[in-house]
Formats: structure tokens, C-alpha cells, sequence
């Protein structure tokens, strides 16, 4: 059974938009945090951004004021708005769901074009 399933990955030009979206599977209980992280060829897995159940968030350095996530906890989905593009965003994007245990997304694709 798949428990995370993510969604809006894509081709964009740079100073594009996407919205990539990961909702977890309800059997899931007890989510104490939701986010992404993304990796590109033959670098390191990062953090994007994260919010906590609290409601507070954590982003990269490098998306902040470009990217937000928010979220609806009734339906274990949270939502990652990535705004001005660019193609330094190029990566692999990954769910990430904290609960009893960790679980991930398989992975969505975001290419930024110049």
C-alpha cells in the first residue's frame, strides 16, 4: 500500500510556478511533522521546508521568500508553493512524514529551465 503520494512535479521556465503537493496516507496517525526535501544529481539530500504539528515552519535558506508550504492536517496533505523558479530548484522532490516512524515519498521530478 502506498503511504505517501506526491503530486505537481514538472518542466517550468525559470521564474515559473509549481505546486507539488503530498498527502499521506490516513492509516498514518499521529503526524508530528510534514515537509520536503530534494535531492539533485550527485549532490546531498537537503531540506526544503517542514512544518511541524505545532503549526511552525523551517525553510531552506535558499527558498525562503520564494517557496511556502502550508498544510491541512484533516487530510494528512500538506502543499508546497514554489514561486520564482529557478534552475538552481532543478532536483528530485521528496514527502517526508514524521509519525512513529519516518516515512517518504517516492519522489517527483522538478525541472527549471533557463
Amino acid at each position: 500500500q502506498v503511504q505517501v503520494v506526491e503530486s505537481g512535479g514538472g518542466l517550468v521556465q525559470s521564474g515559473g510556478s509549481l505546486r507539488l503537493s503530498c498527502a499521506a496516507s490516513r492509516i498514518i496517525s499521529s503526524i508530528t511533522a510534514m515537509g520536503w526535501y530534494r535531492q539533485a544529481p550527485g549532490k546531498q539530500r537537503e531540506l526544503v521546508a517542514t512544518i511541524s504539528r505545532s503549526g511552525s515552519t523551517t525553510y531552506a535558506d535558499s527558498v525562503k521568500g520564494r517557496f511556502t508550504l502550508s498544510r491541512d492536517n484533516a487530510k494528512n496533505t500538506v502543499y508546497l508553493q514554489m514561486n520564482n523558479l529557478k534552475p538552481e530548484d532543478t532536483a528530485v522532490y521528496y514527502c517526508n512524514v514524521n509519525a512513529v516512524r519516518t516515512y517518504w515519498g517516492q519522489g517527483t521530478q522538478v525541472t527549471v529551465s533557463s
